[in-house]
């Protein structure tokens, strides 16, 4: 007759195991080996799902954050350097050197913090592509800028045609850009905080899945031999322990930490973004209403409107809207008292604004200069005014955020590595307090 076939090593490995697991110190062995491996695997996956949350909160505090600031800076830089030209614009010959080196300075920042996100954007993300359309632009709308500015010095008409060309590239390709670029940078912080806040459901899973089979093992020990403690087994139960409370406890502290970063921080960092930046606009087009003298209009409805002033009329409902917001985000005297300054400031500026157009539609160009540019209650005291006390507030509110993050970082410090080492000594208390069981059968 044929030979039977051979069997698997696997089957029969199974069958040893089973025929090892009916005696006592077979099946000692086998819940020996089992509770090594389930200690173990708590270890392994805590360490795994607590390296991927410390990194993540790193890098919020870090890398995402920051480079969120820098694309909201990039976006005020830019629009900062499209106000303060047209303000030398309208100066003229007079153009004072604080305006001009105003200029220069935000285009030199815009340009920094350009080569700064480039630097860390991932190559070949949306980031990067954004980023090279702004390196493109920037030295068309600075050539525009100075030509405009050549012109005007010589009388020249087209001096203004130049800067609202200038103006018109700002608004429509690079600023959009660059709010583009911001919302890039905001998402890829939430998504940060997505991957660093979640609990780490599968590892406390396997913590009390842990506990609970180092238990059964005592109560089963103590069932068979009336002793109340094995040494070993208690060892490795203290170790889980330690390791399920430290990931428990270590985790909801940074989920707060974080979490109040985020309420506290994030969350009034972009609306003061967003009300320095309609400041900025804001003052632009009061300023191109100026320069373009009625050129340029708008019709809504039946009305027809100076498109720059009807665009300030927007920005400034838009910049009210954002202190509002902003005011009611403040959770200290601190970063309150700015906010409410400011919205002062921009009360008096819609004053001071109106004032001007009243003056220039009553055919008085040069009192309306004045009260726009002008050195004495002109509305680019009340703007500048607006811009300092958000550029306070949004010290005080970044330096809350790295408060708040830092301390929610700090919390997993050490945890990946400590829960690696101790579930090391847990899986060998489990093997040691087994084999004690085992050397009486010896």
């Amino acid at each position: 007759p044929p030979a039977a076939p051979r069997r698997t090593a696997f089957a029969e490995g199974l069958d040893q195991l089973r025929s090892a697991a009916t005696t006592e110190p077979g099946r000692l062995r086998v819940i020996g080996a089992l509770l090594a491996l389930l200690v173990i695997a708590f270890g392994a996956v805590t360490a795994w799902q607590m390296t991927d949350r410390a990194a993540a909160a790193d890098d919020v505090l870090t890398r995402s954050q920051p480079l969120s600031s820098d694309a909201a800076d990039i976006y005020r830089s830019l629009a900062d350097a499209n106000t303060a030209a047209s303000s030398g614009f309208l100066a003229g010959g007079q153009e004072s050197a604080a305006t001009r080196d105003r200029y220069e300075r935000d285009i030199r920042t815009a340009a920094e913090k350009l080569v700064n996100a480039a630097a860390n954007a991932e190559p070949g993300s949306p980031s990067t592509a954004t980023i090279a359309e702004l390196n493109r632009l920037l030295p068309e709308y600075k050539g525009l800028v100075e030509r405009a500015r050549t012109y005007n010095r010589q009388g020249f008409p087209v001096g203004g045609a130049y800067l609202r060309y200038a103006n018109e590239k700002m608004q429509k390709e690079m600023l959009p850009a660059a709010e583009d670029l911001y919302k890039k940078e905001n998402q890829r912080l939430s998504a940060d905080y997505a991957s660093a806040t979640p609990y780490p459901w599968a590892a406390i899973a396997l913590g009390v899945a842990a506990l609970a089979a180092l238990a059964w093992a005592q109560h089963r020990n103590y069932r068979r031999t009336n002793r109340v403690l094995n040494h070993g087994l208690v060892a490795a139960t203290a170790t889980a322990t330690v390791v399920l409370l430290w990931l428990v406890v270590g985790h909801s502290v940074a989920r707060a930490g974080l979490d109040d970063s985020y309420d506290h921080g994030v969350r009034s960092l972009n609306v003061l973004h967003d009300a320095r930046i309609a400041s900025l606009k804001a003052r632009g087009n009061e300023n191109l209403t100026l320069v373009a003298r009625g050129a340029e209009t708008k019709k809504v409805g039946e009305e027809t409107y100076d498109a720059y002033d009807y665009d300030f009329g927007r920005d400034i409902k838009a910049l009210a809207a954002h202190l509002a917001a902003a005011e009611k985000l403040a959770d200290d005297s601190s970063g309150e008292r700015p906010v409410t300054a400011a919205v002062g400031n921009m009360t008096e500026w819609k004053k001071r604004h109106s004032a001007a157009r009243e003056q220039d539609e009553n055919g008085n160009y040069q009192e309306a200069l004045e009260r726009v540019i002008g050195t004495d209650d002109a509305t680019g005291e009340c703007f500048d005014s607006v811009d300092e006390n958000l550029r306070t507030a949004l010290a005080h509110e970044e330096t809350e955020f790295k408060r708040a993050a830092g301390d929610g970082r700090d919390a997993l410090t050490g945890m990946p590595a400590g829960a690696a080492v101790l579930a090391v000594l847990g899986a060998a208390g489990s093997v040691l307090g087994i084999g004690r069981r085992l050397s009486e059968y010896r």
